[in-house]
């Protein structure tokens, strides 16, 4: 008997070595998991490129900061704390800078619209040196574009109104970019600021008051991932809108244009990949997702009694009839 109990020993240690624990990836979110299922699509197949998938050969832990991005710190402080293998900070600098704060040893893996060397997150975008890698797109960059694009629907109109959230970090230099371009096409900007849900209808109710040839916004996730509130209120108050996400024509809005946000969340499931496997985020190149698309929502034109110039629609990647 004494022989069998320690026979069936010697089999149960490999057996539970076996079992070891899967990878774990942090994941930090601003908002919740709805508003970040399509980019939260994209992580996945990203992360299945790179071989895992989350359940079987790796686990993802998830912080929501539920909208409140004062939470983010904290949030990215308890998954420090878990010992991850990376966390995956998508969704903006804000996202980026709290998971920054929280760890200077564990890899982070950002994805945001904005500049990461000038947001102190990396030292370049060939070699980020510390623990911080990821993706960067040129929605932030492009907020200039909108105007321009506005403008050309808008011919001959002088005046328009530019949405901006003042607690984004990128707000300042989105406001100089904008201007700059206003200054160039001969027009006026009013500047019109909301940083919270109850501020958003007051400014699609200036902006129409003061008779603005539409609301220009800039790039800030908040924005994005609220695409259905702001194309209600475009459509309840006939105001001409362009914001960064092609969820707001989706939604009914007029226009957008920014970067692809589902290549680059893949991205960031591709790095985070990488890295389980070994790689260390000083030696992967932060990614530039360069591919800039523009909608247009036709019904939404008809409805405000635009016509949209051929040469906009020639330029859309993507015309909603």
């Amino acid at each position: 008997m004494l022989a069998l109990a320690g026979a069936a020993a010697a089999w149960a240690v490999p057996a539970r070595a076996q079992r070891a624990p899967l990878p774990l990836i942090g994941y930090l979110g601003s908002e919740t998991p709805d508003r970040y299922a399509s980019r939260l699509a994209a992580f996945r197949s990203g992360l299945a490129e790179a071989g895992y998938a989350e359940g079987r050969n790796v686990t993802v832990e998830y912080r929501w900061a539920e909208g409140q991005y004062s939470r983010l710190p904290a949030l990215a402080q308890e998954l420090a704390a878990r010992a991850v293998a990376v966390i995956v900070a998508p969704g903006g600098a804000e996202v980026a800078l709290a998971a920054k704060t929280a760890t200077s040893s564990i890899p982070i893996v950002f994805e945001l619209g904005g500049d990461p060397v000038a947001l102190g997150l990396v030292d370049s975008l060939s070699r980020p040196a510390g623990n911080l890698t990821g993706v960067s797109s040129l929605s932030v960059e492009v907020s200039r574009k909108r105007l321009e694009f506005m403008g050309e629907l808008r011919a001959g109109t002088k005046l328009f109104a530019v949405a901006l959230n003042p607690a984004s970090p990128t707000a300042g230099s989105q406001l100089r970019n904008v201007q700059a371009a206003a200054d160039s096409l001969g027009l006026q900007l009013h500047i019109l600021r909301a940083s919270a849900e109850p501020e958003f209808d007051a400014m699609f109710a200036a902006a129409a008051e003061m008779q603005a040839g539409g609301l220009v916004f800039t790039s800030d996730p908040y924005f994005a991932y609220r695409s259905p509130q702001l194309a209600a209120l475009a459509v309840m108050r006939g105001v001409p809108a362009i914001t960064q996400s092609r969820d707001f024509p989706l939604a009914g809005g007029l226009m957008s244009y920014g970067g692809d946000f589902e290549q680059s969340h893949r991205h960031t499931g591709i790095y985070a990949g990488r890295i389980i496997r070994g790689e260390k985020p000083a030696n992967l190149p932060v990614q530039r997702v360069t591919k800039v698309e523009m909608c247009i929502n036709l019904k939404a034109a008809r409805t405000l009694g635009l016509t949209v110039p051929p040469s906009l629609l020639s330029s859309a990647d993507l015309v909603i009839e």
